[in-house]
């Protein structure tokens, strides 16, 4: 099963007509991201940062917003890794609300080292973690 991140909807997230501002969703996405590193690839996002000195940066974002979320209401984010690049990882992401799906999207990030900004080459132990976890997906399907 894909991994999932339960996220509660917080007062500061939502806007003036009372649902979750839309950007926020995309703060959800990050938030999943971060505990999908510890859960599945067995390494914590604040290491990869500062000990790996390995950052994502998004290039590109897609969003579809399907349902509204209100304060208080609590979202799955499921991650999925849709494609693996020599340089570039792009994210699946789908926000559920109970069994209602409400946010999908996908985002591109680029491997970069975190000491000289440039782009680096994916390290192959991430690799071979995503890797793993989108086997583990596919047989669970």
């Amino acid at each position: 099963m894909a991994f999932r991140a339960r996220i509660r909807v917080r007062f500061g997230d939502i806007d003036y007509a009372g649902i979750v501002y839309y950007p926020r969703f995309l703060h959800y996405f990050h938030v999943a991201l971060e505990e999908f590193f510890e859960a599945e690839v067995g390494i914590d996002y604040p290491a990869i940062l500062n000990r790996h000195r390995l950052g994502f940066p998004t290039v590109h974002l897609e969003t579809n917003f399907r349902r509204s979320l209100r304060y208080g209401d609590l979202i799955d984010v499921e991650i999925l890794v849709l494609e693996i690049g020599r340089t570039s990882i792009t994210w699946g992401y789908k926000g559920y609300n109970g069994k209602d799906l409400a946010v999908e999207g996908q985002n591109v990030t680029v491997s970069m080292n975190m000491d000289t900004f440039e782009k680096t080459e994916t390290p192959a132990w991430l690799i071979k973690g995503l890797e793993a976890y989108r086997q583990r997906c596919r047989e669970e399907a």
